[in-house]
């Protein structure tokens, strides 16, 4: 007898970039240095955490050898209640915080205790994949709105509200945006949200970057423009405080909840099959939001984010046939080629082409739920020279690849 795999993984379709991922992994194991603009983990890039964070962890690994509550530890959860709260969000409950083994976790679990088989969710195109797989791989279906690239990365509103439809139970914002750099405005924000009134939709709002802005940007907490909508907002330490590996993040709820107690039991019964978080990871929680200690300097003017984001982006440009939008946030850039320049009608397979002619490893946008393959992400995380240098190669070989 043999044994197939679920058929729900079907709807994954990551075969690709798996692939992709792995021709990158036998090149480095045959010697070739490979440059990995398709991780948005800052560690490998020289990014550490902050010293005196590891420190204070360090000093809790002798309590943290056993189970903790399902929902974390009290007093970590206390400290994302605090946190949300000094950005505009009112009346947390304690109780209705969820600690994981990172944001991807906690985005799975509320999928899972959400979705009925042809329920619907609303999800940007372009994407972070994990919500499409969260969604798809319990049952539901990813419906994704269009991202306006025009301006400025912003949703559609009218294509969210053209998507709507009886079976939809929520609606994801990813902000500031993984792919695309944007960081939403006010406005937008509440454009989005008196959609999710008028349709009683639940708001997912993950917000892993919000710490990560350039120039004037502001990153505005959803929750705190929706005091009347329930709302699921998904953070962590991966991002800001350069602990990707820790799997530290939260889920936290808010709004009114009396519609919502069996959901939230759902939640609390999923969470349970995991048993719990791994308890060091919840202690960094703590540790890090009580102290603040997330390194805002890497983004200022001077910082190494923002130098490197402005010369990834000026370098992109230069590139003839390509353009890019400024990020405003997050660690990416997500650049157009020409297709009427560059005959490229598989991004996959262009994106493979560069690997493994060049060892430069990019995210194809069709592995982002963009629909035309005339993007890729790129990852701002190397150092401004190493990005200006590799950029220059994507552009040399653009100009000779022929498909």
């Amino acid at each position: 007898m043999k044994f197939a795999q679920s058929s729900r993984l079907f709807s994954l379709s990551r075969e690709t970039a798996r692939s992709i991922a792995e021709e990158a992994a036998r090149l480095e194991a045959a010697g070739h240095r490979v440059m990995r603009l398709d991780t948005g983990d800052p560690f490998p890039f020289g990014f550490e955490p902050p010293a005196e964070l590891i420190r204070d962890i360090a000093e809790t690994l002798t309590s943290s050898a056993g189970y903790t509550p399902t929902k974390g530890l009290l007093s970590a959860r206390e400290a994302v209640v605090r946190y949300h709260c000094a950005r505009g969000v009112p009346g947390i409950d304690v109780e209705h915080v969820f600690l994981g083994n990172g944001a991807s976790e906690l985005i799975t679990i509320a999928m899972t205790a959400l979705l009925d088989e042809r329920d619907e969710v609303l999800v940007p195109a372009p994407d972070f994949p994990v919500w499409t797989d969260a969604v798809n791989v319990n049952g539901g279906r990813a419906v994704h709105y269009r991202c306006d690239e025009s301006s400025d990365w912003y949703p559609d509103i009218a294509d969210i509200a053209a998507k709507v439809t009886a079976r939809t139970r929520a609606i994801v914002i990813i902000n500031p945006n993984n792919p695309t750099g944007a960081v939403y405005p006010p406005e937008v924000l509440t454009g989005i949200l008196d959609i999710a009134r008028e349709h009683n939709l639940i708001v997912c709002s993950d917000e892993i970057y919000d710490k990560i802005l350039f120039d004037d940007a502001v990153h505005v907490t959803t929750a705190s423009l929706a005091p009347d909508l329930l709302c699921l907002t998904f953070n962590g330490l991966s991002k800001a405080y350069r602990c990707a590996g820790f799997r530290a993040g939260w889920l936290a709820v808010s709004g009114p909840t009396d519609h919502a107690v069996s959901y939230l039991d759902g939640l609390t019964t999923v969470a349970g099959l995991r048993r719990c978080a791994n308890a060091p990871a919840q202690q960094a929680i703590r540790i890090a939001l009580e102290a603040d200690r997330s390194g805002h300097d890497l983004t200022l003017p001077a910082g190494l984010l923002q130098d490197q984001r402005d010369r990834a982006w000026a370098a992109l440009n230069s590139i003839p046939g390509v353009s890019c939008v400024k990020p405003r946030g997050a660690l990416y850039a997500f650049p157009k080629i020409d297709l009427n320049v560059y005959p490229i009608r598989d991004d996959e397979q262009f994106v493979l082409d560069l690997l493994l002619q060049e060892k430069i490893h990019l995210v194809p946008g069709t592995g982002l739920s963009w629909p035309e393959p005339d993007h890729v992400r790129i990852v701002t995380l190397p150092s401004a020279e190493e990005l200006e240098t590799t950029i220059d190669s994507i552009g040399g070989f653009l100009a000779t690849y022929r498909q």
